[in-house]
């Protein structure tokens, strides 16, 4: 299977062939889509259901990879926060 690069954006769907999304997705282009449906009566699903879904996606599992880890506590500069 070819390298993909992965996106995350909202969406809304037209009719049963066409999606709405708030990025623009190259036209013409092939791609695979992983389309999560609020299971209530609204229409937005809350923050913490987008989290489980992602939470739990097999597609995420590369990242459990030791290789993934490319920082460590002494990479960058500490920030000092205002109080």
């Amino acid at each position: 299977m070819k390298e993909m690069r992965a996106i995350e954006t909202i969406g809304r769907v037209i009719d049963a062939r066409h999606i709405e999304t708030t990025i623009p997705i190259p036209v013409g282009q092939r791609v695979r889509l992983v389309i999560f449906l609020p299971s209530g009566a609204d229409d937005e699903m809350a923050e913490s259901d987008w989290m489980e879904a992602a939470a739990k996606n097999p597609i995420f599992d590369f990242l459990a990879n030791p290789a993934e880890d490319m920082y460590t506590r002494d990479d960058g500069e500490p920030i000092e926060l205002e109080k």
